[in-house]
């Protein structure tokens, strides 16, 4: 009795053998690294801008008139962005050259105008990222050279650079490793400034403030 219980173990483990080699051995996949948002960056964007001069006379017979302004923009910008986790810190400066202007006609028949000739920021940005895809928010100190005009059969204009504020929110994709491309929303608020002009036109502040939407891209070194 005890011969054949040995010789049914043994038998039992020989057909066993053939069982566990039949079943291969599943590998479990790596999951893939995410995308690291940390590094510097530089690049062009291009967009439309659009707002409101609020132009109030300061001499003479006080008086206040508000062109429209809109136009397009094209420019470029540097940035350093590092990531903790999911959360992404950073800042970020950009210039642009504008053609962001309009025009106003008076009660008087005078033509008053604002250009936005140019204009720029240095900003912190903060962001939440999701692998290759970031949205964040930004904001900061924006300059811009801004023209006054007048045309009432004779003319003048005077630019000077104003500086403000600007806030905004954004969307990143990086396509590569190495290249990102995004959209961005801002609203920039250039502050008021003080233009003395010779006679026979009249002294006046002018504030500006302006939408802008752009398209963006990158290059990660």
């Amino acid at each position: 009795m005890r011969r054949l219980m040995v010789a049914s173990a043994g038998f039992l483990a020989v057909l066993a053998v053939p069982a566990f080699a039949a079943d291969p051995t599943v590998d479990v996949p790596m999951t893939a690294p995410g995308f690291d948002w940390t590094g510097y960056y530089a690049g062009l964007q291009a967009g439309y801008g659009w707002g409101q001069s609020d132009i109030s006379v300061t001499e003479g017979a006080p008086f206040s008139i508000a062109p429209d302004i809109d136009g397009g923009f094209v420019g470029g910008h540097v940035a350093g962005l590092w990531q903790f986790d999911q959360a992404v810190l950073g800042a970020e400066a950009d210039l642009n050259y504008s053609s962001v202007g309009g025009t106003t006609v008076s009660a008087l028949g005078s033509t008053f105008g604002t250009d936005i000739k140019w204009f720029g920021s240095v900003n912190a940005k903060a962001g939440y990222a999701m692998d290759r895809l970031l949205v964040y928010g930004i904001g900061g100190v924006a300059f811009a050279g801004i023209e006054t005009s007048q045309v009432a059969g004779p003319a003048f204009d005077s630019t000077r650079t104003n500086v403000g504020w600007t806030v905004g929110a954004g969307i990143d994709y990086a396509l590569t490793d190495k290249f990102v491309v995004g959209a961005q929303y801002r609203y920039y608020d250039f502050g008021s400034e003080h233009y003395e002009v010779a006679e026979p036109f009249n002294d006046r502040d002018q504030n500006v403030k302006l939408n802008a939407v752009g398209i963006n891209l990158s290059y990660k070194f």
